[in-house]
């Protein structure tokens, strides 16, 4: 009989469908035996009576080691994050090659890729940022990347940098519906933004609070309709991220009940901080500025009931690490505008406890339900299901044992990020993970980092499920791509 090298016993096993009591065996790697009867011990056991046995938990929408179009680096380098990530209870995490522009997609790809395997200590994919449309990159280097499994980029519809025009949306939606791949879209109205700017600078004001209401959230209503109705010219599946209003909400649901395969994604500050945490003394409010900002209460409980619900599919951390000094998101120090202040927050590390806690400890969701956004649905919307994602056998043995009773209060001290701060400062969360297994080996045990850098894995991705369960293409639109492919 087979020896597992290890082995999970009494564990509560939740799965995005299944709550039960139960072992796990792993061998190599991968869960070979998974179910309510007892099985032998291996070389090493855990007892994990009283505690949550889930799958790895897996950030499809973070940045590291990244320059903004504002020449700002993240703090997190691929260790770092991934290393942050870890103790978080992610066992992948997804962040982005950013083209910008006059760079060679390819190129951006490739350093990319070579700075992660001699890094990260979780397996890694990542995304494109395309924000040069150029005839080279849509033509040569976007297939060839598709195809060698990178099947999902990001695209702007804002900051000057880095934005795409409508045709040049068109575009890249076009060669993703020829290549299989997923468009990920930063849905906000750049010239909204820039005329409600142009006017608050004019009339002095400078300080943090006002980005919020520079991004105003008709800005991302907008733009996110608009977004939609450009990818159903050519029926293409469409994923809008960091979704923060109520209105941006309410028009993913109400085109998804008219049929169309868009998708959107929140994260935990537009759940849990409002524009009211930029207001405060100096710039102090910088450490809460990101794009879109946080809004409002009653935004957050349309976003709270638009992930009960599943028209909001996926909570990711967006995690955007810029360190609260001149190197970051202070570049002018205290004479930092608005308009100059790195966009982004940490909370790589924090992701999943927020959720926890707020989520399921306070009854918004169930179990069920944080599994399915935190890790099973990135999984089936990035083309890395069944190998990540899941509890079952012939999976990668990613799993994150939870002790649901666990109090931590988050301060910047203790996480494992390179940032130095944290919007959380001070907040107490119930539930953390206490133990991360990644391919069969525990890397995270009793508060220590076991795992040397660059023992992550790029994990090629297949097609994105949103791909993979899409309707029959509208004539029009199949038309429309023909022509597409013809001019190419």
């Amino acid at each position: 009989m087979t020896q597992f090298d290890l082995s999970i016993h009494r564990a509560r096993i939740v799965t995005e469908d299944q709550d039960y009591i139960g072992d796990i065996g792993i061998q190599d790697g991968k869960i070979i035996a998974i179910g309510e009867q007892p099985l032998a011990a291996g070389k090493k056991a855990i007892d994990a009576e009283g505690y949550l046995v889930l799958p790895g938990g897996i950030d499809s929408h973070c940045h590291v080691e990244q320059l903004s179009s504002m020449g700002v680096l993240c703090a997190d380098n691929w260790y770092s994050a991934s290393v942050s990530a870890a103790f978080g209870g992610n066992t992948t995490i997804i962040p982005f090659a950013a083209q910008h522009r006059g760079q060679s997609l390819k190129k951006v790809a490739a350093d990319y890729a070579a700075s992660a395997a001699k890094q990260a200590v979780i397996d890694y994919s990542y995304h494109l940022i395309i924000s040069d449309a150029t005839p080279e990159a849509l033509h040569q280097h976007l297939p060839e990347l598709i195809r060698s499994g990178i099947t999902s980029f990001k695209v702007f519809m804002t900051y000057d940098k880095l934005k795409l025009n409508d045709s040049e949306l068109l575009d890249v939606f076009a060669v993703a519906a020829r290549e299989g791949a997923l468009p990920m879209i930063h849905a906000e109205n750049n010239d909204v933004i820039n005329w409600i700017t142009r006017h608050l600078l004019a009339a002095g004001y400078t300080a943090p609070k006002y980005h919020a209401v520079s991004h105003d959230p008709n800005a991302e209503d907008e733009a996110t309709n608009r977004a939609i109705k450009l990818a159903s010219v050519l029926d293409v599946p469409v994923l809008i991220v960091h979704v923060s209003t109520q209105g941006g909400a309410q028009v993913i649901h109400d085109a998804q009940v008219l049929g169309a395969s868009v998708h959107g994604e929140t994260c935990p500050h537009y759940l849990l901080l409002t524009a009211e945490d930029l207001d405060l003394p100096g710039v102090e409010g910088a450490k809460f500025c990101c794009s879109p900002p946080p809004r409002d209460p009653a935004s957050q409980e349309a976003l709270w009931q638009s992930l009960a619900s599943g028209s909001l599919s996926l909570l990711s951390s967006d995690h955007a690490p810029y360190r609260f000094d001149e190197s970051g998101k202070l570049p002018a120090g205290d004479a930092t505008t608005f308009k100059m202040v790195a966009n982004g927050l940490p909370g790589l590390e924090v992701r999943m406890p927020l959720l926890f806690s707020e989520g399921v400890r306070k009854g918004r969701i169930n179990l069920q339900q944080f599994v399915a956004l935190t890790s099973t649905n990135h999984a089936r919307m990035y083309g890395l299901y069944p190998q990540k994602g899941c509890l079952q056998v012939g999976a990668d043995a990613d799993i994150a044992i939870w002790d649901p009773e666990k109090e931590v209060t988050i301060k910047a001290e203790s996480l494992h990020d390179a940032v130095g701060y944290t919007p959380y400062e001070g907040k107490t969360v119930t539930g953390w993970p206490v133990t991360v297994i990644s391919r069969g080996v525990c890397i995270v045990e009793n508060e220590t980092l076991i795992a040397e850098a660059g023992r992550g894995q790029f994990i090629a991705r297949g097609v994105p499920a949103p791909l993979m369960r899409q309707r029959s293409i509208a004539p029009r639109a199949a038309f429309l791509r023909q022509l597409f492919s013809q001019a190419d």
